[in-house]
C-alpha cells in the first residue's frame, strides 16, 4: 500500500533544499522527494523525510533513549521549559511564522510553540529515526526531516522566523543563515544547578560544563546578540520510575552503571530543574 504523504511536510516543501545540490528545491514523488538533479529522499512511512547523505550520523538518541524521554516528557515536569521557550518565540514572531526546531528530538518543544502560535508551521531536525518518528506526528503542523545539525542545513536561506534550540547542539552560522533579518533565534540550556541532586547521586552522571555560558557567548557573539533572557528555575518532584526515566533520556544512560539505579528507589524524589532561555536577534 503506498505511504500518504505527510500534509505537514507538504506545508513546509517550499523551505527545503536539496542536500546534494543544495540549491535545488525538493518536489513530491509518492513517497519520497526528489529534486531537478535526480537526487531522491524517502519519506519513512512513519512520517519523516530522511535527507542524511553519507556518512551518516552516529550520536542520535537510540530506542531506549527516546521511550525513556517521551514518557518523561508526558509527565510535564518540564512544561515550565517548554513555556518559556514557546513564550519567547511567540513574543518574537506572528501567528503565522516559520518555526525551525534544531534537535528537535520528540518534537516536545517544537509542539508547545506551534501551540502559540496558531497559524504558524514547523519543521524540526535530528539524526535519531526513533525521535524522528514521534516528532512527525508531536502536531498537525509540525513536519520532521533526519538532519545532522553540525552540517549545512537543506534550507533556503532567510526562510526561518524563530529558530529553536532546546539542550541540542548549535550551528551558529547556520542559524544565522535560515533565520530571516528579522527573525529569533531561542536557545535553551542547562544551568550549573540543573538535576544537582541527582547528580550528586549518581557522579558517573554527565555535569554541565561550569564554563558553557562563556563558550556559548563566544560560538554566538559573531552573529547574534541577546534581546532578552529568562531563568526557570523550579523544584520538579519524582516517582522512582519518573527519576530512571529521566536518567535513561540523556547521554548519561551510557556512563550509569544499572547497579547505581536500584530502581530508582535510590534516587531523589524531588530535583531542581534549573535553565536560561534566551532570545538572541541577527546581526
Amino acid at each position: 500500500m503506498p505511504v500518504p504523504f505527510p500534509p505537514a511536510l507538504a506545508l513546509s516543501l517550499d523551505l527545503l533544499r536539496c542536500p546534494v545540490c543544495r540549491t535545488h528545491r525538493l518536489r513530491p514523488d509518492r513517497a519520497a522527494l526528489r529534486c531537478p538533479g535526480g537526487h531522491t529522499f524517502d519519506i519513512a512511512r512513519h512520517g519523516y523525510a530522511g535527507l542524511l547523505t553519507g556518512a551518516r550520523a552516529t550520536s542520535g538518541d537510540d530506542a531506549a533513549m527516546v521511550r525513556a524521554r517521551d514518557r518523561f516528557l508526558s509527565t510535564g515536569s518540564y512544561a515550565p521549559l517548554r513555556e518559556a521557550g514557546a513564550r519567547l518565540a511567540a513574543g518574537a514572531a506572528s501567528e503565522r511564522a516559520t518555526v525551525v526546531d534544531v534537535g528537535c528530538g520528540t518534537g516536545y518543544y517544537l509542539a508547545g510553540v506551534l501551540d502559540r502560535l496558531p497559524g504558524a508551521r514547523g519543521l524540526g531536525l535530528d539524526t535519531s529515526a526513533r525521535a524522528l518518528r514521534l516528532a512527525a506526528r508531536a502536531h498537525d503542523r509540525a513536519a520532521a526531516v533526519a538532519w545532522d545539525v553540525f552540517r549545512p542545513f537543506p534550507l533556503a536561506d532567510g526562510t526561518a522566523d524563530v529558530v529553536l534550540d532546546v539542550f541540542a547542539p548549535r550551528n551558529p552560522a547556520e542559524f544565522h543563515r535560515v533565520l530571516r533579518p528579522t527573525g529569533r533565534l531561542i536557545v535553551v540550556r542547562p544551568t550549573g544547578r540543573h538535576l544537582a541532586e541527582l547528580r550528586g547521586r549518581l557522579p558517573a552522571m554527565v555535569a554541565v560544563d561550569p564554563a558553557k555560558e562563556q563558550r556559548l557567548h563566544r560560538a554566538l557573539t559573531p552573529f547574534f546578540e541577546a534581546v532578552a533572557t529568562e531563568r526557570v528555575e523550579y523544584s520538579a518532584t519524582l516517582s522512582g520510575p519518573d527519576a530512571l526515566d529521566l536518567v535513561a533520556m540523556t547521554p548519561s544512560a551510557r556512563h550509569v552503571r544499572p547497579a547505581d539505579l536500584d530502581g530508582g528507589g535510590a534516587l531523589p524524589g524531588r530535583v531542581t530543574v534549573s535553565a536560561l532561555a534566551t532570545a538572541y536577534r541577527r546581526r
